[in-house]
């Protein structure tokens, strides 16, 4: 079972990436970070990424048909593209509050975003916390 780093090192193995990072939603902080991101400011990048996950996680929109309670986190995976990359941020089931993701940064040239969406989900259920 890998623990942070591993994970992040893992993650950066995808093609594409660029930037690999583990963010706790509810205060923005990284809890691990690798590779590069946008505007060369790694720790700007985990608080506005945070922001979004945290939006989606708390509105009812985007929670299951199930109602509340039924998955934590509610939101399994952010996708946002624009001209020239992808970010993924893929919500981490934990034991304790589930307030972490993984988000990663990929080239869109070469990057593949279904291979990314496949193996966040596999290393976010190995990944170790605590």
């Amino acid at each position: 079972m890998p623990g942070i780093d591993e994970c992040l090192l893992d993650a950066m193995r995808l093609p594409g990436a660029r930037g690999a990072a583990l963010v706790d939603w509810t205060s923005g902080l990284a809890l691990g970070v690798v590779g590069e991101f946008p505007g060369g400011d790694a720790e700007a990048a985990c608080a506005e990424s945070a922001e979004l996950a945290r939006l989606a996680a708390e509105h009812k929109t985007f929670a299951p048909d199930g109602g509340p309670g039924e998955a934590d986190p509610p939101v399994e995976d952010l996708l946002i593209s624009n001209r020239d990359s992808y970010h993924v941020l893929r919500f981490v089931p934990t034991s304790f509050d589930s307030t972490v993701f993984l988000h990663v940064w990929l080239g869109r040239a070469d990057g593949n975003l279904a291979l990314a969406r496949i193996r966040l989900g596999e290393l976010a259920g190995r990944l170790v916390l605590g």
